[in-house]
């Protein structure tokens, strides 16, 4: 395709949607080129495609379920005019401009581009993890902590998000088991000692989840002791998985400036990134709030940022 956009946007998160609302707003006629279904890592509407209800998005007392949010989000930009393809990124070239981004051998072109291509919980590749995300199985305890009140819970992971998960649970929880692999944390001396001193926190050590229970709702699940062999029942109605999180950024190995976990490195304080006209919000760069909200503020971000960019061109 030989006509050059004003912007591509790449992803289709609570981001990249409302930097296509904002720059379809100020007539940039944005190209977003939102990923493919049948990908976990970048599908369309990203990670709330994979959750159930949403409780803490402003606007919705009653609360919303993630993927009619998203699809909100979408029609709200499609009304300004976005236009959008459901399909996946398969290399850029950002080199000189005007940028290149090809899906397969189709290229196209644009002046500039914003990256919100999200990140993905690391999971533990269990049999019926995906379809009881949502019903038990969650990856945010900040989002879904409430749904647990009273409630015996069980957290995997030795690291300092998984004891900071833990212990924000313990505020809805009744007991939160909490599931490392070895026998020591990965964690930071100040959160060992918080999760060792918390009462309602019970640290099982050497152990794996090896199994799920439960039919529409997570009901119990299977640990493996790494040392002795033996399995043993643990009757939890939520499971949360906190062993890390991956940003999407394989597309960008190379050309733009990533930290050693792979999140993009965005000048402080705005979305620009180490080439001038490309702009990156939401997970892909943000591995501290990771919440609906905040991406969808940096989602504007970049938006305003691009537009402003593109006039001073």
């Amino acid at each position: 395709m030989s006509d050059v956009r004003k912007v591509i946007i790449i992803g289709s998160g609570p981001a990249g949607l409302t930097s296509a609302i904002y720059t379809a707003r100020a007539s940039l006629a944005p190209l977003v080129i939102e990923g493919e279904p049948s990908s976990t890592s970048d599908q369309p509407g990203g990670q709330l495609m994979l959750t159930t209800e949403v409780e803490n998005f402003p606007g919705f007392p009653e609360g919303i379920m993630g993927p009619e949010l998203m699809s909100r989000f979408r029609e709200q930009a499609s009304r300004f005019g976005a236009e959008f393809i459901t399909e996946k990124v398969t290399k850029v070239d950002f080199s000189a401009r005007p940028f290149r981004v090809w899906i397969r051998d189709t290229e196209y072109k644009a002046q500039s581009i914003i990256v919100s291509t999200g990140a993905q919980s690391l999971m533990l590749g269990l049999p019926r993890e995906t379809e009881l995300i949502g019903h038990g199985v969650s990856t945010c305890a900040t989002c879904d902590g409430f749904f647990f009140r009273g409630h015996e819970i069980a957290v995997v992971g030795g690291g300092d998000s998984a004891i900071e998960e833990a212990s924000f649970l313990t505020k809805f929880a009744s007991k939160v088991n909490l599931i490392v692999r070895r026998d020591v944390f990965r964690a930071s001396k100040i959160m060992q000692e918080r999760a060792m001193s918390n009462p309602k926190i019970n640290v099982i050590w050497n152990s794996q989840v090896t199994e799920l229970h439960g039919t529409e709702t997570l009901s119990g699940v299977t640990l493996s002791n790494s040392v002795t062999g033996e399995t043993t029942q643990l009757p939890v109605t939520g499971l949360f998985i906190a062993i890390g999180h991956r940003p999407n950024t394989d597309l960008f190995t190379g050309i733009l400036d990533m930290e050693d976990t792979g999140y993009l490195v965005t000048v402080p304080g705005s979305s620009r990134t180490n080439i001038e006209g490309v702009f990156a919000c939401g997970d892909v760069q943000d591995h501290t709030y990771r919440q609906a909200i905040t991406a969808a503020g940096s989602g504007c971000m970049a938006a305003i940022d691009c537009e402003r960019w593109l006039e001073a061109e």
